[in-house]
């Protein structure tokens, strides 16, 4: 069985355990100061160099090691020093820029303001989405059992695509030669027969890599059956060349499952948010900018990306074989499979 780990779920166990490597060099450097007599002696143990008189503190060190992912507690030592040591170039530079005065720079104070800009904002989403609840077991089970296609009957798919150029009068054509083809070749046969353009590829995908809004498409596909998608260049053909069965338990789901629910949540929390704080601002759209004003978009939950499933996996690529109908839109194909157009 396919150990059931995700990106967002390696994300959130390297923050943890970075968490605690911080807290035990934090624990460490009040345990030093403790055994110091005066002010003086535990203000000291917090600086870690000195540069031209500048110090560097345990601090500094503690907030970079925190943006380190992946970071094994065993590895903080060592990173703590080689982050020093960048710290250390930074100060040198930083003094070097005072003394030309580069702060003043219209270009430096612009690109510090947008900084500050984006800081606090980004701050403000972070404390809305806080505001989310965690989701229950109940709910947990419930999004396993109403997606079977990414848990109890979850394949690994061996996917063909085929794109080709064509005008609309010629996709009814197209759709009834794919249908009554023999084999994808006998398809491709008949493309280039006609002189068609067309480019093929193929690709090997977990049900978790596969947009939502079409794996039950696909999870419907017996192998060698294959869909085909009107475009605004011509038509794209995918083939279900072959796929394998490669379940995943409620036990193992339930990490993923937990944090895309939880996404869900905040993503909707800040929706409203940005909605209700627009919806009570008084917002002036000046000149050219106030021509064909699109609609408002809403932010992303900084640090949050959307959580995977399950565990992808890897099969061969087996034959073509014989076609059915229609399914999956064309933005699907190109987002979703990462197919070639």
């Amino acid at each position: 069985m396919t150990t059931y780990t995700t990106p967002a779920r390696q994300h959130g166990v390297s923050r943890g355990l970075m968490r605690l490597s911080l807290v035990a060099l934090a624990t460490a450097t009040a345990l030093l100061a403790a055994g110091c007599g005066d002010k003086k002696d535990k203000a000291a143990s917090q600086t870690a160099a000195k540069v031209n008189g500048d110090e560097i503190t345990v601090h500094q060190i503690n907030f970079v090691l925190q943006q380190q992912r992946g970071l094994k507690p065993e590895q903080a030592d060592a990173a703590s020093k080689q982050i020093l040591q960048r710290l250390i170039d930074q100060q040198l530079a930083l003094q070097k820029a005072d003394e030309l005065k580069l702060d003043r720079d219209p270009r430096v104070v612009q690109q510090l303001e947008a900084a500050k800009r984006e800081i606090l904002a980004r701050a403000y989403l972070e404390k809305v989405g806080e505001g989310a609840a965690k989701p229950s077991n109940e709910e947990i089970e419930k999004y396993y059992n109403d997606k079977p296609a990414l848990f109890k009957e979850r394949r690994i798919y061996s996917l063909q695509e085929i794109a080709v150029e064509a005008k609309p009068e010629q996709v009814p054509q197209l759709r009834e030669k794919l249908t009554a083809a023999k084999n994808i070749n006998e398809f491709v046969e008949f493309l280039k027969a006609n002189e068609f353009k067309f480019a093929g590829n193929q690709a090997v995908r977990a049900a978790e890599q596969l947009p939502l809004q079409s794996l039950d498409t696909l999870a419907k596909l017996q192998d060698g059956q294959a869909i085909l998608n009107q475009g605004p260049n011509g038509v794209q053909v995918v083939v279900l060349a072959g796929s394998r069965s490669q379940p995943v338990s409620l036990e193992q789901a339930k990490p993923a499952i937990e944090q895309f629910l939880l996404n869900e949540r905040k993503r909707k929390l800040l929706e409203a948010d940005v909605k209700g704080l627009r919806e009570k601002a008084k917002i002036e759209y000046v000149g050219k900018f106030g021509e064909g004003v699109p609609p408002a978009g809403v932010p992303a939950l900084p640090g949050s990306a959307p959580a995977a499933d399950a565990a992808p996996a890897a099969a061969p690529a087996p034959a073509p074989a014989p076609a059915a109908s229609a399914g999956l839109s064309d933005a699907d194909i190109s987002k979703g499979m990462g197919l070639k157009k």
